[in-house]
């Protein structure tokens, strides 16, 4: 299918005139439509390649418009799209998308244009490069700054293998705030491998083009004479007397810094290019088939580009429609799905609001990610008590340790498969020292449309391993609410406490929290038969399950843990006491609450075959899955109610019939 609305279309909810590189109008013979892959666009002549740009813009936010996902980095990148896959030959030649939700005009161009309407959906494409997927995503991504390290590797193996193809890493300067990036740029300087890295700086701007002098000099520097020319005068100058050299080298870098402000990556050890106009397809494509042709060792090409490009909604939005729902096309209003409640997210910061209104020691941390922690919120009341440190999720963690050490109170909000990289700053920086940093950690469990990079699936397992550490999981948003008001409270050590992405279940929400007595749960329903020991958000279908075991005669207790650790021991020997089926129930992975659970049973001797008692454990299964939405997730891994129910009968070891009719 292909969409093509006139550039009128565009412009119609605006008054202002066209500018440069907007969408332009599509022909009756789309190039698009005979463009299945990049040998058919590198067959095509340069003159083709502008439309080519702006018929894949337009597809681009048609196929948006109808999946929801991320829009504003791929707009930004749509010139560069096309000029890195006519100059490089893709897939002999590497192309790396650093994160990856800047790739989905890459995934039209190399023959997924057909399943582009699928983004993000069941069974449809990843909203990431996925190896998987496609021989033109070599490298799987999600999380940031990960591209230079494996381009890095994937140089070295062609070195080693006495390969000659090209890799590319593309990077966005927001990226390049985390350490790794660094790391990996400090080794490809050491080894001099041939790697190509693309900054694609579309928000900090670190020395904006200038226009024909910028893209004059960019063409110069990337070209074989002038690198010729360098090379000579650094051989001439070599033997010049030592005082003379150096000022003769301090000279060329200041004129070539003075204009391109590249010295920080020739430090590195990287040839520096740029900066360059990322959507001006004349600038672009002699530069880098420069880079292609004449370049040895690791270079970096600093080009400049607008995310939302092209489409104004876009261009005008404060984040540049990074993450967008559904939306109009005419006009850019998004689809707002209806909710019955709160997010989890907005709870967590409305709460700490509170919570810091009352507490000026209570100062929140996010690593580049202030909307999807709420901490936007927290810092639009108290701005100098906000402090967004980038994509470093490492150094969070340790600021925050510095801050706890220093008597405040650190809150540091972080999606939990984010967390995972800062496990050993959480280890020797906090959990070793025993300080008080709290762990917000958002997006516990499965995450839907952002597929298996996101979900949440092993920090009760990674965090309750750590002596000292108090681990909380959310039932609800109130809840939600009493947890964060217990870390507030709490100044013993470190504290952590998990919450779901999405909507709460609908319940009311308390004026402001209460503190929790620490590691203790509490029981909302009682049975005699069976208890069901919920830890996290599946309290809901435990008490759905519960209903339905009724119908089969068996009476089914409800407890919510709240308290992975410490585990609220009276409460797991009651459950165990006094029913014949104990089953945990975990939005997590092997080795977490359950396990904790079975340890304490274990210990005290109540299944070594002294007491009618049957154990089970519900949890993730061993296994990575896809997006799709959460409830259909969570009934494929059977942790809704009528898995809830199934393993109960199945347990009993009675109507393994019924128990099989409702899982099947």
């Amino acid at each position: 299918m292909t969409w093509c609305k006139p550039r009128a279309t565009y412009l119609s909810f605006s008054g202002a005139p066209p500018h440069q590189h907007d969408v332009t109008p599509i022909s009756s013979s789309p190039l698009l439509d005979q463009i299945n892959d990049p040998d058919a666009l590198r067959r095509l002549p340069e003159s083709d390649l502008r439309q080519v740009a702006d018929e894949l813009r337009t597809e681009t936010i048609d196929a948006v418009s109808v999946t929801g996902g991320h829009l504003g980095a791929g707009l930004g990148v749509v010139e560069l799209t096309v000029a890195l896959h006519y100059v490089f030959d893709t897939p002999r030649d590497r192309l790396i998308w650093d994160v990856g939700h800047q790739a989905y005009p890459h995934k039209i161009l190399t023959g997924r244009r057909d399943r582009i309407r699928t983004l993000r959906q069941g069974g449809g494409l990843s909203g990431f490069t996925k190896r998987s997927e496609s021989e033109y995503d070599p490298f799987g991504a999600a999380h940031s700054s990960t591209s230079i390290s494996a381009g890095l590797g994937m140089a070295v193996a062609r070195d080693l293998s006495g390969g000659s193809n090209n890799v590319i890493a593309v990077i966005g300067d927001g990226a390049m705030s985390a350490g790794m990036a660094y790391e990996a740029m400090n080794n490809a300087g050491h080894l001099h491998s041939r790697l190509v890295v693309i900054l694609n700086d579309n928000d900090m701007s670190i020395a904006p083009p200038t226009g024909a002098m910028s893209a004059y000099l960019a063409r110069l520097v990337s070209g074989g004479a002038y690198r010729t020319l360098r090379e000579t005068a650094k051989q001439l100058a070599a033997k010049l007397p030592k005082f003379f050299y150096q000022k003769a080298k301090r000279t060329e870098e200041f004129a070539r810094g003075f204009w391109t402000g590249g010295t920080l990556f020739e430090e590195l050890g990287f040839y520096y290019v740029g900066p360059i106009d990322g959507h001006n397809l004349d600038h672009l494509l002699p530069v880098l088939k420069n880079v292609r042709d004449k370049q040895p060792g690791p270079v970096l090409v600093h080009v400049v580009t607008q995310k939302g490009k092209g489409y104004r909604p876009a261009e005008a939005s404060d984040d540049k429609y990074h993450g967008v729902n559904t939306f109009d096309v005419i006009t850019g209003k998004q689809t707002k799905p209806k909710a019955n409640a709160p997010s989890y997210t907005r709870v967590f910061a409305e709460s700490l609001i509170k919570e810091a209104r009352k507490d000026d020691k209570i100062v929140a941390i996010t690593a580049a990610m202030p909307s999807g922690t709420g901490l936007d919120l927290f810092g639009a009341e108290f701005p100098t008590r906000t402090f967004d440190v980038g994509i470093a999720e490492q150094h969070a963690v340790t600021f925050a340790a510095g801050l706890a050490a220093e008597g405040y109170k650190p809150f540091c909000a972080i999606y939990s498969t984010f967390l995972q990289r800062a496990y050993d700053q959480v280890v020797h920086d906090v959990a070793i020292q025993n300080l008080p940093v709290r762990f917000a950690i958002d997006r516990a469990g499965l995450v839907g449309a952002d597929g298996s990079t996101h979900a949440g699936s092993f920090d009760i397992a990674y965090l309750g391993c750590l002596p000292g550490m108090v681990v909380m999981a959310a039932a609800d948003e109130a809840e939600l609410t009493h947890m964060v008001a217990t870390a507030a409270a709490f100044d013993s050590g470190p504290i952590a406490f998990r919450y779901p992405r999405g909507d709460g279940v609908g319940v009311e929400l308390p004026e402001t929290g209460v503190p929790l007595p620490i590691g203790k749960g509490r029981i909302l329903r009682e049975g005699s038969r069976v208890a069901l020991l919920s830890l996290g958000t599946r309290l809901q279908e435990a008490l759905r399950a519960a209903e339905d075991l009724a119908g089969y005669g068996l009476p089914t207790t409800v407890a919510d843990a709240r308290f992975a650790k410490p585990l609220d021991v009276d409460l797991v020997r009651r459950l165990a006491a006094n029913h014949e089926v104990l089953i945990t129930i975990e939005e997590g992975s092997m080795g977490g609450f359950g396990s904790y659970v079975l340890q304490t049973l274990v210990e005290d001797g109540a299944l070594d075959g002294r007491a009618p008692l049957k154990v089970r454990s519900m949890v993730l299964p061993d296994a990575f899955y896809d997006q799709d939405k959460p409830e259909k997730l969570y009934g494929r891994a059977g942790l809704d109610a009528k898995a809830i129910v199934a393993k109960v009968l199945s347990t009993l070891g009675r109507d393994a019939e019924a128990a099989r009719s409702l899982i099947a």
